[in-house]
């Protein structure tokens, strides 16, 4: 039984498991690996939050937030926003998450962490998103509320 020689199989198995490009010239003895990287996508026409928002989890002093758009586009880069404070006509504090977009998938699912929260405490947000060059996808929920336990 004769076995198969394998050094012109190894790059193609780390193209097909990567996604990405492989370059090579048959005389070098190195190849050299080029991801994809995607422009970014087009801006969706409206936003809209699809779900939520709503509490993800809350724990002590410490809250998730979760709310569903549809693709907001743009830059890969996003954050999710909470603007939150115990006065809903002054939410001054603010807590963002980074995300990145999946320019495959129709809608991004954000989850914003807040930390600090003072116990038995009822506390007001609202919850957008934004470009990670701080361009705002053009939209914000109405004004939520929580009690902290």
């Amino acid at each position: 039984m004769r076995a198969l020689p394998l050094h012109g199989l190894l790059p193609l198995a780390i193209t097909v498991i990567a996604g990405g490009v492989l370059l090579s010239n048959p005389t070098d003895a190195q190849t050299v690996y080029q991801p994809k990287i995607l422009p970014p996508a087009k801006p969706a026409g409206r936003v809209q939050i699809t779900e939520g928002p709503a509490l993800e989890s809350v724990r002590d002093n410490t809250v998730i937030i979760r709310w569903t758009n549809n693709n907001p586009g743009g830059s890969d880069e996003h954050f999710g926003v909470v603007h939150y404070g115990t006065d809903p006509g002054n939410l001054s504090q603010v807590a963002k998450s980074h995300i990145r977009l999946n320019q495959n998938h129709a809608e991004t699912v954000f989850r914003v962490r807040i930390d600090g929260l003072k116990p038995q405490t009822t506390y007001y947000y609202t919850v957008d998103s934004m470009q990670g060059n701080g361009k705002d996808d053009g939209v914000k929920s109405s004004v939520c509320r929580f009690v902290n336990p």
